[in-house]
């Protein structure tokens, strides 16, 4: 059988589909595979954010929550379980740095901008903006 014609160019798109759809899973699936890799102190980053939840899962209420909720709209769909855990885990150490016996708005929100990176920062003002919050009290932290 000799390959010609538009069955060629199926086979050839078919290809391309396959070999680009495997890379960039596998790119996904590497860097998670690199958070999940332990660090001089035994622990991985993945170990470390589900430490922090659970010391502080008690502190949690459903008003805290509904914030997270409302910060993390932007993400899309598929990555907002995995940005939720991420931030959930740099409120919950900070919360265990601080030693707070309560959380606020404004740990949920410092939390928020040190979990995130620069390039996302962007999106998290025009969210405050539109919940009504002042990010003046928070810009030192958007420099960090």
């Amino acid at each position: 059988m000799q390959l010609d014609g538009w069955f060629l160019w199926f086979i050839l798109f078919w290809v391309t589909v396959l070999v680009g759809s495997f890379a960039i899973g596998g790119f996904f699936m590497f860097r998670k595979f690199l958070k999940s890799m332990p660090k001089k102190d035994g622990l991985s980053d993945l170990n470390w954010e589900e430490y922090y939840v659970d010391k502080t899962i008690h502190l949690w209420g459903t008003e805290e929550k509904e914030l997270l909720n409302e910060l993390v709209q932007p993400v899309p769909d598929l990555f907002r379980p995995v940005a939720k855990q991420k931030i959930a885990g740099k409120i919950g150490q900070i919360l265990l740095e601080e030693k707070a016996k309560k959380m606020k708005h404004e740990h949920i929100i410092r939390g928020y901008i040190q979990a995130t990176p620069k390039r996302d920062h962007k999106f998290l003002r025009k969210k405050l903006n539109e919940l009504h919050i002042d990010v003046t009290p928070y810009e030192h932290y958007f420099e960090k």
